[in-house]
């Protein structure tokens, strides 16, 4: 998508346009393909209405043999099918196999089999949940799990509400930070250089996280530019900004992520590789519709279709790949031009989450509700960044963003899914700890934690335990896949020898507690202390970092978590 329509663009100026790891994906989409004409990317999807005219109409109008759409009869019937509002993006390949490989229900599809009509409507403008929600354009919405805790206060302002109802994919290497500059090896080398980024977007929420959680000091993470691309220049704006070596680094999404690292010769700095429970797309549905009870039997059956999809798109890639092509013009286009190899080279850097991974995520077979814990994380992050429309928004707590009965009922009848669910994402071993975490290799980012401890003691205090839960837990969990160092540092006082036992004794102790209450796998961590000898303020020259001699000090006396990747 190489242009935006007047709504978007009116839209991001209440940070209602929600480009995410779906959305931006076709943001200059078009334009990427090489030998495509501005005029055909227009035709696409850049100008596509929300009542779904244009190439996406036509696409849909040709295999559609659904019953007319009277609204006549109970919701998700023969002539009232279950409207949903998506993007052209392949992380919904699951939800097009299910209906048949198709935008509408097709005889004998997933969805005609468990008797519920759906139809997909694809708006590449994006409109806000209240603008769907009024016209009855859809009764459910794709949205990410950050971009829902934008939207749903905005949403409630409008007199309206709605609920997530499942997860339905989850980047896994999609969304990353790069640069072209090989000497920027960490989040800590972004200090004074440039990032080009969407604002307002996932990769802009994932850049601000992974700056929060370094160990710059508050001077250095002011001297990190942010870039903000303009919106109708998309995806591509952002990576030509960094090919043409204007910025240091980007803030991105595939295809565009691929395509910059080729391009421009850039490498990966951080990446949803490693923060692998961070972006979540979810489905929104009204919650007038969730109130009534033929509202809530389609989306049952609904959410029981799409995650039926994804285990036929799993078991048979090469037809997600054809539901795609047969369906979006975008894809086509893709097709055409790069192969149909390359889009299922895409699936590889996604999760389409079934019920398994639905109850992981979401903590319903033991563990943390992740989605909870993101939704609550962006909301502060964007209040605090001023993306809310109205800043005086009422706070809303994740639980109410979540129905969580559709999941819950599919669970209670697949205990396959519950015990699968249960299993570790990722398996963990000493070997693959030792060759991530090297002397000569740099931690991607590096989290210091103010842990106290008494003076010259190693136990753990109740108000340590209370610093580790809310402070390092997060930031673990939300690096999924990642081994971690956690070294005990000390300032330069005191006798150097006694420093550097009690700093390794002292983060020995951090690590036996994540292990022992959090049930983390041992072979995660590597304990290490450090005592004076990687300070992080000179404490010589202190006002450097705008400090005091004694906050020079205190920051140098951190427990800290240092995320390496295994691969």
């Amino acid at each position: 998508m190489a242009r935006l329509t007047p709504l978007a663009k009116g839209l991001i100026t209440v940070v209602i346009l929600g480009t995410t790891a779906s959305v931006a994906w076709h943001l200059g989409l078009a334009d990427k393909i090489k030998g495509m004409s501005s005029s055909s990317t227009q035709n696409a999807s850049a100008y596509g209405s929300p009542s779904g005219s244009g190439d996406h109409a036509s696409a849909a109008a040709s295999n559609d043999t659904s019953a007319n759409d009277t609204g006549a009869g109970p919701l998700g019937g023969p002539n009232h099918p279950l409207k949903v509002s998506i993007v052209s993006f392949h992380g919904y390949a699951p939800a097009l196999v299910a209906n048949g490989d198709s935008l509408t229900t097709q005889s004998g599809s997933i969805y005609d089999k468990l008797g519920v009509n759906v139809k997909f409507v694809i708006q590449n403008d994006i409109p806000t949940l209240a603008t769907i929600f009024e016209a009855k354009t859809a009764q459910c919405a794709w949205r990410t799990s950050d971009f829902w805790a934008q939207e749903q206060p905005n949403l409630r302002n409008a007199n309206h509400d709605g609920r997530a109802v499942m997860i339905v994919d989850n980047t896994q290497g999609a969304d990353a930070i790069i640069a072209k500059d090989p000497a920027i090896r960490s989040v800590e080398d972004l200090a004074g250089k440039k990032i080009a980024l969407l604002q307002y977007t996932p990769s802009h929420g994932m850049a601000i996280d992974a700056i929060d959680n370094s160990s710059l000091s508050a001077r250095k993470k002011a001297s990190v530019q942010y870039v903000f691309v303009n919106a109708e220049q998309g995806t591509e704006g952002v990576r030509t900004t960094l090919e043409s070596g204007n910025v240091d680094a980007a803030a991105l999404w595939d295809p565009d992520l691929s395509l910059a690292i080729t391009n421009a010769h850039a490498h990966v700095v951080y990446s949803t590789k490693i923060a692998t429970n961070l972006i979540f797309d979810v489905m929104v549905c009204d919650s007038s519709v969730l109130a009534t009870d033929d509202g809530r039997a389609a989306i049952q059956k609904f959410v029981q279709g799409w995650m039926d999809g994804v285990k036929a798109a799993r078991a048979d890639q090469d037809n997600a790949v054809e539901a795609l092509v047969r369906t979006e013009p975008d894809f086509k286009m893709l097709a055409d031009k790069q192969g149909k190899p390359f889009i299922k080279d895409l699936f590889s850097r996604i999760v389409w989450t079934g019920l398994e991974d639905n109850a992981r995520i979401l903590g319903l077979a033991g563990g943390t509700n992740h989605y909870e814990r993101v939704y609550q994380r962006f909301d502060g992050i964007y209040r605090g960044a001023g993306a809310l429309a109205n800043p005086k928004s009422p706070v809303i707590a994740p639980q109410e963003s979540f129905d969580y009965s559709f999941i819950k009922h599919m669970l209670e009848q697949d205990q396959a899914a519950k015990t699968a669910a249960a299993v570790p994402q990722q398996t963990f071993t000493q070997a693959a700890q030792q060759a991530a975490i090297q002397e000569d290799k740099p931690a991607t980012v590096t989290k210091p934690v103010t842990v106290n401890f008494a003076s010259g003691q190693s136990e753990l205090s109740k108000r340590a335990e209370k610093t580790i839960d809310e402070t390092m837990v997060p930031f673990i969990e939300n690096n999924g896949s990642a081994y971690f160092e956690v070294t005990g540092n000390t300032d330069s006082t005191g006798s150097h020898s006694v420093n550097m036992s009690l700093s390794q004794a002292r983060a020995r102790a951090v690590v036996d507690y994540l292990v022992a209450q959090w049930e983390f796998p041992r072979e995660r961590f590597k304990a290490v202390g450090n005592g004076p000898d990687h300070p992080l303020c000179n404490e010589a020259n202190p006002q450097a970092e705008g400090m005091s001699l004694d906050d020079c000090r205190a920051a140098n006396r951190t427990t800290r978590v240092a995320v390496f990747s295994a691969k």
